[in-house]
């Protein structure tokens, strides 16, 4: 049986956001990430518990691995709001989301597939398309 204690500590703060819109908001990201593998950015299953900088097979930014952040709704909403200026020196060139809506949303989402085993599943086994 799985245990997903770390996600329910992780989640207590979670956004009042909508899955559903996330994941239309989540788009976006797919230029770039994947839910369950490695691109050019890390992959998200598993996200929200987890310290910055740590998937396995994925080259981090020096200012990302040394951030200390570990990934909760608070410093997701932070960081999503201002990249380049949450962590200085990411290698994440991405400008950021104004709405503190579709960040609530997009966390949502990101909270809604890290529990969902269909779409993490390789995320476990490390496979990939």
């Amino acid at each position: 049986m799985l245990c997903y204690c770390w996600l329910l500590s992780a989640t207590a703060g979670a956004p009042d956001g909508d899955p559903v819109r996330g994941e239309q908001v989540y788009q976006r990201c797919l230029a770039c990430h994947a839910l369950d593998y490695n691109r050019t950015g890390p992959r998200h299953c598993g996200l929200l518990g987890r310290k910055a900088g740590i998937v396995p097979d994925f080259s981090y930014s020096e200012a990302m691995r040394r951030s200390g952040i570990v990934w909760t709704p608070d410093t997701l909403d932070a960081f999503l709001s201002a990249p380049t200026r949450y962590v200085e020196g990411t290698s994440m060139g991405y400008a950021g989301i104004d709405d503190p809506q579709a960040r609530d949303d997009l966390i949502a989402f990101l909270i809604q597939a890290s529990q969902d085993s269909a779409l993490c599943h390789s995320t476990a086994t490390g496979a990939q398309p």
